[in-house]
């Protein structure tokens, strides 16, 4: 019997990863259960689990919850805030690091530096402090296993023993699969008069907001991208993205030899979770068989600069280093609250990027405090230039 804590259990990955947990009883038991301000439906899970724990990030959600947990006669015990968080994911066995965006780097480092086993959904970890993150689990032993659907295909096709990076086991390069997401097909012109509704309506995914617009914009590729660099130490150079509008084939692996290894599944994240959950083992995971007769096709494309510019702006990130990815996270985090707010045009999010990198000076971080203060700036500088007339120079617009 292993113990899980579930990182944003209330979110799309959180939901899922209680899906295959509740398939397994006799495996794992809840140990703790976070969200930031969904107070009823954390209080649904607490009572069909009863974990040792239960934390909301925010405080007055969090009295609320412990009010309610004593009406309903539970002993879970109630925290908050980002301690609370970081306590329960260095205590269990295993994490699940499913909390959005920069929210979740304090939390999944804590597990890491406690030597656990830590399933990664969090790719904002990587995007954001890649270098330190990476020294953590050399330095503590923690056993990292990806939960994006596209790492966990990768994962999956490299070789067992992953030391000494990709060029070493004969890799030639590795190839990222994206959708499309809802607009691969729309008209250029169009894009201006995006509403979030759309952006946020995925042909293949039911995923939180947030990462559907990323999807949309092809941003969540480009965090991918330096994500997949960091976790199979890889330069930018060999990771090549590819358009699959079906979502069968995950990712693909290339060697020297002309070999490609492609993990296929139908789309539904309950299928690296139950993976990850069980390495080096095999669980039902609950998702159906994959019908290739039934699918008939497969298709592939490569993404149109044009409609896709955050993708180009990613691969600058990844390859100038430093404090890149994080202010071009940051930046990223900004500009899709106020396109769903409806303060920014969809068009406007890359535009809105690439003006925060210019003006941030990327260095080297040596400390995560250097990390967060890169965060930090560019969040302030993204806010600035969404509070100014014009806000974005007519160069930055074209």
């Amino acid at each position: 019997m292993q113990s899980v804590t579930v990182l944003g259990s209330t979110g799309s990955i959180g939901k899922s990863t209680l899906d295959v947990l509740a398939r397994h009883p006799e495996r794992y038991q809840v140990l703790a259960l976070t969200a930031n301000s969904q107070v009823a439906l954390l209080l649904q899970q607490v009572i069909q689990f009863q974990p040792q724990f239960a934390v909301m990030r925010d405080a007055d959600a969090a009295q609320q919850l412990e009010n309610a947990l004593c009406r309903e006669g539970l002993a879970t015990q109630v925290l908050s805030g980002e301690e609370g968080l970081c306590q329960v994911a260095a205590a269990a066995d295993i994490t699940m690091a499913a909390i959005v965006g920069a929210a979740g780097l304090l939390p999944t480092l804590a597990a890491v530096e406690a030597g656990r086993k830590v399933l990664l959904a969090n790719k904002e970890a990587l995007v954001m402090a890649g270098g330190l993150f990476m020294q953590a689990v050399a330095r503590s032993g923690a056993t990292l296993l990806p939960i994006d659907s596209e790492h966990n295909a990768i994962f999956q096709c490299l070789p067992t023993d992953n030391g000494g990076g990709v060029r070493e086991q004969g890799v030639r390069r590795i190839l990222l699969t994206a959708s499309g997401g809802p607009f691969r097909n729309r008209s250029l012109a169009s894009l201006a008069a995006v509403t979030p509704d759309e952006a946020c309506a995925h042909p293949n995914w039911s995923m939180g907001r947030k990462i559907s617009v990323d999807s949309a914009t092809m941003m969540n590729k480009g965090l991918e991208l330096i994500e997949a660099c960091w976790l199979f130490d890889t330069p930018p150079a060999l990771v090549e993205v590819v358009v699959h509008p079906q979502s069968v084939v995950h990712s693909m692996v290339e060697y020297v030899d002309g070999s490609v290894l492609a993990q296929l599944g139908n789309p539904d994240m309950r299928t690296p979770i139950a993976h990850a959950l069980a390495w080096p083992e095999r669980i039902d995971s609950g998702v159906g068989s994959l019908d290739l007769i039934a699918q008939g096709r497969l298709d592939f494309e490569a993404p149109d600069p044009q409609r896709f510019p955050c993708l180009r702006l990613a691969r600058e990130a990844a390859e100038a280093g430093g404090c890149a990815s994080a202010v071009l996270n940051a930046a990223n985090e900004v500009a899709v609250a106020a396109f769903l707010d409806e303060q920014l045009a969809f068009v406007e999010i890359p535009r809105l990027l690439e003006a925060v990198m210019s003006r941030v000076e990327s260095v080297e971080p040596e400390t995560l405090e250097a990390v967060q203060a890169a965060d930090a700036q560019a969040r302030r500088v993204a806010q600035d230039i969404l509070a100014t007339p014009g806000r974005l120079p007519a160069t930055e617009r074209q």
